[in-house]
């Protein structure tokens, strides 16, 4: 690497996660720094965005501080997917990524039997010169552009998670499902095959992995059992399907299929809480009275039979309808739900739930209907008890503080928790700055917003909603990428949103490994089992590698799933060029307004330069456009009428103009 300056003091050196624009230009987060600083093309000695790199500062000059990288640390990923393309003599691949700033070069010995114009995944395998491109070799073949399958499968490997299960895994699946449930296995558990119990979830689900059960007590009191799938008894420490669901560390859902952490031997039939066959379970157990205060409470090993599967549909109809299946059960159960929402909101939680769509495919993948999914009480229900049972096992798991405990060794309990910190106070500021742009009065406490006051604001906003503008969803939206992402860790700091002082992830461990290693903890600590002192550290740092590396392959999975719903909406729209549809304004730039298609959330920019009827100048501090001779001004929620004027599949952006 040419670095122009390498004898610069200790102090101009810097490390960090390089950000990397579409147009080649890098930032890098420096916390003791004002602004972060730009690293032009032709600085980047070969870095690629998420790399952690060394940077070199430039002098300080009148305009923003600069840099250039002077040694990449760790790569973030050296493996894309795209198309490959020839010009003259040389034959290249054109990454997906639109992060990914160059073109790889690909040698006739790397080809592997790929021809120009397939859709492809290549490896970079040398880049020694950073004003050459990198070089790399074809590692897979996955189709033809625009063909559902390879553009799922290029969004999947894009983001490191291959469809295809190693045949050791699969193979260590299939004998235990043959094994199927044991005489041996029922011995211990709790018998909860003579209770009512039930599913509730989505119309399309495959795997189970929750089930609730429910007995009128003759007190007038409920036992409530949450009967989480028992992953853990066939997933043993050590396996081939361990290893293997610790390194993927989530299921991920495209819009058209699921890549399992599991194999389906296990996610869809063994460990899926399937209604009419016995199904062995790990269960959080609460006798609560009608105003949910918990009366006692049980955990263990249990052994279930589901008597009903309710889809969400269903079981919303049997809460409303008198005379539907389970009527005077659900209804109960959603009243208790309701307390528990209160409760959570009057304890100071945030509401972060996002509107998401829902794809209507035809048999080629192809989208021909797009809809926003519904939240009715069912979800909700089913969400609450859940969230109910993830915050009591993380308090169980919990080290309690007490006088004696003050003078002994706590090195003993170690659990990962799902914690959610509290929001920088820059983004609050920016946040605060924003609302009183729109006119909006808030306040700033220790640097942060007080929850009671913007779920005031967004309660006030939905109810004040009109045709003209849709303003709750445009600051719904500003407040939840005001918030810190939550993610997993051994360091229990509480979830600021959800307001709980203990959480963890328990309910999923069909789906998520940090679940799996919860249901382990929770056995330990239920036989009293112990860490050996000498023994700790080695314990505390596998826990918090399992933490870190969970958090990122959950980030991983949802930039794939964002990637699959933008690429089915560009889709979708790609066959409604020309088409006159009502829109809300998302954001604002200098470079134009994203505007959001109401009914399908597909969301396009419109180019202030096609603003055609005036010149019109952005407000930076009131985040509008404004004409500068006829003075209309376009802000944030404003509802307008936009014609679909283009869209590029490759980039899965839209093209809005005004109607």
């Amino acid at each position: 690497m040419t670095i122009s300056n390498p004898k610069k003091d200790k102090s101009s050196r810097k490390q960090g996660i390089i950000s990397i624009t579409s147009k080649g230009t890098g930032y890098l987060k420096i916390p003791t720094l004002e602004e972060d600083p730009e690293i032009d093309f032709k600085h980047l000695n070969t870095a690629l965005h998420g790399d952690l790199v060394e940077i070199i500062l430039h002098p300080k000059g009148r305009s923003r501080q600069t840099a250039e990288v002077s040694k990449i640390i760790t790569r973030a990923k050296m493996r894309f997917a795209g198309v490959l393309e020839r010009e003259g003599h040389l034959t290249f691949l054109k990454p997906d990524d639109t992060k990914m700033y160059t073109d790889i070069l690909i040698p006739l010995t790397g080809l592997n039997s790929a021809t120009i114009g397939e859709k492809v995944f290549v490896e970079i395998v040398a880049w020694t010169n950073a004003r050459k491109a990198p070089e790399g070799r074809v590692i897979k073949i996955l189709g033809q552009p625009g063909d559902n399958d390879a553009e799922m499968h290029a969004i999947a490997l894009e983001k490191g998670f291959e469809a295809k299960l190693p045949t050791k895994v699969e193979d260590e699946a299939r004998i235990i499902k043959h094994e199927g449930i044991k005489a041996s296995d029922y011995a211990g558990r709790r018998d909860f095959r003579n209770t009512l119990t039930f599913t509730i979830d989505p119309s399309d689900a495959k795997d189970f992995d929750d089930a609730i059960s429910f007995k009128e007590l003759a007190n007038g009191e409920y036992e409530i059992g949450i009967h989480i799938a028992d992953v853990s008894h066939y997933v043993k420490p050590g396996s081939h399907l361990d290893e293997e669901a610790r390194g993927r560390g989530t299921s991920v859902y495209l819009v058209d299929r699921t890549i399992p952490m599991l194999p389906e031997e296990l996610s869809n039939d063994l460990c899926s809480l399937v209604p009419n066959k016995d199904r062995l379970t790990m269960s959080a157990v609460f006798i609560m009275d009608k105003n949910t205060h918990v009366k006692g409470e049980w955990y263990g090993r249990t052994v279930i039979h589901s008597r009903h599967r309710f889809t969400y549909e269903e079981a919303e109809s049997s809460i409303k309808q008198a005379g539907a299946p389970l009527h005077k059960e659900l209804a109960i159960l959603n009243n208790l739900a309701k307390k528990l929402t209160a409760e959570r909101f009057a304890e100071g939680a945030i509401s972060l739930d996002q509107e998401e769509v829902k794809f209507v495919l035809d048999p080629e993948g192809v989208p021909i209907k797009v809809m926003r999914k519904e939240r009715g009480d069912s979800n909700r229900l089913i969400e609450e008890f859940m969230l109910l049972a993830n915050k009591k096992v993380a308090e169980i798991l919990t080290p309690k503080i007490t006088k004696e405990l003050k003078h002994k060794n706590k090195d003993e309990t170690v659990s990962i928790y799902r914690i959610h910190d509290l929001p920088s106070k820059e983004k609050m500021a920016d946040l605060a700055f924003f609302l009183r742009g729109l006119g909006h009065k808030v306040s700033l406490v220790d640097g942060i917003i007080p929850s009671h006051e913007i779920n005031k604001l967004l309660k006030s906003l939905s109810e004040k909603e009109d045709k003209k503008s849709t303003m709750s969803d445009t600051v719904h939206r500003a407040v939840i990428r005001s918030m810190a992402k939550a993610i997993y860790s051994t360091q229990n700091i509480g979830h600021y949103g959800l307001a709980f002082k203990h959480y963890t992830h328990f309910t999923s461990p069909i789906r998520r490994y940090p679940d799996i290693i919860v249901h382990r903890l929770l056995a330990n600590h239920l036989a009293n089992t112990k860490i050996a002192k000498e023994k700790f550290r080695e314990h505390l740092l596998s826990y918090e590698r399992i933490a870190r590396v969970s958090s990122e392959q959950e980030k991983r999975a949802a930039d794939a799933e964002r990637a699959s719903i933008k690429y089915k909406q560009a889709e979708y729209m790609s066959e409604r060029v020309g088409q006159t549809m009502n829109g809300v304004i998302s954001g604002i730039t200098e470079w134009g307004m994203y505007v959001e298609e109401i009914e399908t959330k597909c969301e396009g920019l419109v180019r202030v330069r096609d603003l055609t009827d005036d010149f019109y100048v952005f407000n930076e501090k009131k985040l509008e456009l404004t004409g500068q001779k006829k003075k209309k001004s376009y802000r944030l929620g404003d509802r307008i009428k936009v014609r679909v004027k283009g869209v590029d599949l490759e980039r899965k952006t839209i093209d809005y103009a005004l109607a």
